[in-house]
């Protein structure tokens, strides 16, 4: 199903409306031709099928990958997230599957549906604070906490099976659950290497948990960087060209965290060259909460200052410095 259950409860019990289409990663394909293949305007019902939409998408001449997700919410209507990878365009190149028949030990499967369930319980009670300090979350959630807690024994016990699992089990789920428990590991640098490897997973659910598991190392590298942890910034720019919604968005989060210190040369430089035109769609998104990151690393790019950025669209002046911006990095070129 298109519609997510957290989606559907926020939405009670009628059909969710689409009230806004937001169309990503079409360069050369008119978003009319996209929009007519969808056959969906602003104020219908949101269509029920998620893979249906998606190979309709992938009929158009010219698409080579298509994701559609439905978000909630602006104004009480559903934001539908359309993103398109064209043929030739800049990619974000995915592994291919991996074909090994690894399973994990039945008690970390066991636990990590138990820390779903009391995640989700977090989630509708707004009981979501967690400490990264670590390297890891640690949630104020109890239940969710104690869960995490048992995370850290089982991933030292079990660290080689975990990063085999990630590597190499044809089973997504069996990859989702590894990504995110690796993440506890006692000795961080132990495992960045296998969660950077998965941010190019081909399942979507593994990318989401190894972003997860990166970001409070990347923050723990940053803070103690005596502890020789190296995330790099290279699959998260890469990232920027995804056609999955919640990939770009992790992405530009994780970059800001990442250059908080100061954007390398190098990387400013792979941002203009494979991410500066994702950059620019995604702050120009009408949902301001998503819009926001992007907005904030093009103007640390420009080489503005973020306090004033984020002043400036605190008042409503977003648009007019992000034509600033915008202004700035093509005088830069």
């Amino acid at each position: 199903m298109l519609v997510s259950a957290v989606l559907m409860t926020l939405l009670a019990a009628q059909t969710p409306i689409v009230g806004q289409i937001e169309i990503f990663g079409a360069r050369k394909i008119p978003q009319e031709r996209i929009l007519k293949a969808l056959d969906v305007k602003p104020g219908d019902p949101l269509p029920p099928s998620k893979s249906r939409l998606e190979e309709t998408l992938l009929a158009v001449d010219g698409v080579a990958r298509a994701s559609v997700e439905a978000f909630c919410c602006e104004a009480g209507k559903a934001i539908l997230y359309v993103g398109i990878e064209e043929r030739g365009a800049p990619a974000f190149p995915l592994r291919d599957w991996p074909q090994g028949d690894l399973q994990l030990p039945p008690e970390i499967v066991e636990v990590y549906h138990d820390y779903t369930i009391a995640l989700a319980q977090a989630m509708r009670e707004g009981d979501v604070v967690e400490d990264i300090s670590k390297g890891h979350s640690l949630m104020s959630n109890i239940a969710c906490r104690v869960l995490q807690e048992r995370f850290l024994g089982l991933a030292e016990v079990h660290l080689e099976a975990l990063r085999a699992v990630l590597r190499e089990s044809d089973d997504e789920e069996q990859r989702t659950i590894a990504a995110y428990v690796l993440g506890y590991a006692p000795h961080k640098s132990d495992v960045t290497a296998d969660l950077q490897l998965a941010l190019r997973d081909p399942d979507a659910d593994v990318r989401a948990n190894a972003l997860r598991a990166l970001r409070p190392i990347a923050a723990l590298a940053l803070k103690d960087p005596a502890l020789g942890i190296k995330v790099e910034t290279t699959w998260f720019v890469e990232m920027l060209n995804s056609t999955v919604l919640q990939d770009r968005l992790e992405a530009v989060r994780t970059l800001l965290m990442l250059t908080d210190q100061g954007m390398s040369a190098a990387t400013a430089g792979h941002i203009r060259e494979r991410g500066l035109r994702s950059l620019e769609e995604m702050a120009h998104w009408r949902h301001l909460e998503h819009a926001l990151p992007a907005f904030l690393l093009l103007g640390r790019l420009a080489g503005m200052d973020l306090t004033d950025l984020e002043q400036a669209w605190a008042r409503g002046e977003g648009p007019q410095k992000l034509q600033e911006i915008e202004q700035k990095l093509k005088s830069k070129k």
